[in-house]
Parts: C-alpha cells; sequence; structure tokens
C-alpha cells in the first residue's frame, strides 16, 4: 500500500504549509517543544482546510527538510562568501526563521509569491 509519504510535494502545498508555518501562534508552539505530534496535526488540519491531504509525519518531515536546507545554504554561504546559491523558497523561509513577519513593508517579503491569493488563518487554533 502506497501511503503517500514519499509523495512529492507540489509548489502550492509548500506555499500553503510555509504559510501556516509563518503563523505567529504556530511558530511560538514549535520554539520550545520537544514533543510536537500535536503541532503538526494541527498543521495538517489546517492543509487539509485548504484542501491538501497531508498526514503530520509527512508535515513535519517537510518542515525539518526545508529548515535543514536553509540552514545548510547558510552554513555553504557564510564559507564561501560568493554570491549566494539559493533553495526553492529561500526567502519565505529565511522570513520565518529571522521571525520577520510575512507581509511587513520595507525589506521584500511582501512581494513575496507565498503571500499571493492567501488569507489569515491565524484564528484557526482554538
Amino acid at each position: 500500500n502506497d501511503t503517500g509519504a514519499g509523495k512529492h510535494w507540489s509548489d502550492n502545498e509548500v506555499r500553503a504549509l510555509i504559510n501556516i508555518w509563518s503563523d505567529e501562534k504556530i511558530q511560538q508552539m514549535l520554539e520550545g517543544a520537544t514533543r510536537n505530534k500535536e503541532i503538526f496535526e494541527e498543521i495538517a488540519r489546517r492543509l487539509m482546510k485548504r484542501g491538501i491531504d497531508r498526514d503530520w509525519k509527512q508535515c513535519r518531515t517537510k518542515y525539518k527538510n526545508l529548515k535543514y536546507e536553509y540552514r545548510a545554504l547558510q552554513k555553504e554561504n557564510e564559507h564561501l562568501g560568493n554570491p549566494r546559491r539559493k533553495m526553492r523558497f529561500y526567502d519565505e523561509v529565511d522570513c520565518i526563521l529571522r521571525r520577520q513577519p510575512l507581509g511587513t513593508s520595507g525589506w521584500g517579503c511582501e512581494s513575496s509569491s507565498l503571500l499571493s491569493g492567501t488569507k489569515n488563518f491565524s484564528d484557526e487554533i482554538k
């Protein structure tokens, strides 16, 4: 049986995941959590509301992979000093991990493709 665990994430699915991850409540929950299954279950529920069927393990794995790739690039670019090599969704992940809210004016996150056509889901956590 194919559980979909290795199923490729589309750009829209990744954008939705990043959009949910950027929610201040989700970030606060993730910040100090060592056991985070419930947080990723909430993320999976929010994705389902957007028509994206991913389980909590898939969400956690994608989240960890995005963070890992971002941090590896940061380290590589620090040492090389060359023009930065970028990853897909680098700017969006950069905004989140630098704790600068998406959509604020003056430094480039608001023009992100992440924000196009999305609405605020910050009130979904009870």
